[in-house]
């Protein structure tokens, strides 16, 4: 299960550009809290301590006690809308928790095993087909990471969904085929241009040629003079 942590937030009325425009000048941001039998709650927060948060590894999968004025919320950040040139957080979603309920999130496969691949010590490299993989699976037990072992493997072997554990009542998205994960591929030869020897050595000869040629002309000549 994702551990719990603490975001501090403030409800906010004013909604639009404008409002937006000057939070985010004295350093907030908003937000919007959603889902379940509540109404949709707009609050605004830090974009510092948003932007911690989200550069933490397994944001979207952890679950944060949302502390709203006097309120605590449980809630799983769902979406996080960046600045295109900054990359500055602008305003999130968050899903408010409710025991059971299931979701699809993305999560991160880690692999392991590197230094005793068969595979890896013959010069092959992992060829990641996907770095995460699509889950079904409660709230309260989103896994923070997936792990692939890849000990085992050799060049052309290959990781399936089907070899990696999943958490009690956690299923992958795609249901109707057992598909690759990652692959331990050959090394790639680069081959080098190399001077085409034959030619070179064919012009050599011309030349030898040529000049045993003009060794004959002057033979024949010295040769006549001498008769004469």
């Amino acid at each position: 299960m994702s551990d719990s942590n603490m975001i501090n937030a403030e409800t906010r009325e004013l909604t639009g550009k404008g409002p937006a425009r000057r939070m985010r000048a004295e350093g907030r941001m908003p937000a919007i809290i959603y889902g379940g039998k509540g109404e949709p709650v707009g609050v605004s927060m830090s974009i510092r301590d948003l932007n911690k948060e989200l550069r933490r590894s397994g944001f979207f999968t952890r679950l944060y006690d949302l502390k709203v004025n006097d309120e605590t919320m449980r809630v799983l950040p769902r979406d996080v809308q960046l600045h295109p040139v900054t990359d500055v957080p602008m305003h999130a979603d968050f899903l408010r928790f409710v025991k059971g309920a299931k979701i699809a999130v993305f999560v991160a496969v880690r692999f392991e095993g590197q230094e005793e691949c068969e595979g890896l010590k013959r010069g092959g490299v992992i060829n990641v087909v996907r770095h995460e993989i699509e889950l079904i699976c409660p709230v309260e037990s989103i896994p923070e990471g997936l792990v692939a072992d890849i000990a085992s493997m050799n060049i052309g072997d290959s990781v399936h969904i089907s070899d990696i554990e999943l958490p009690e009542d956690v299923t992958p998205t795609i249901t109707d085929r057992d598909f690759t994960v990652a692959t331990i591929a050959a090394p790639t030869v680069h081959v080098e241009e190399v001077a085409e020897e034959g030619e070179e050595g064919e012009e050599g000869e011309g030349m030898e040629g040529e000049g045993t040629e003009g060794e004959s002309e002057d033979s024949a000549e010295n040769s006549g003079d001498s008769d004469s």
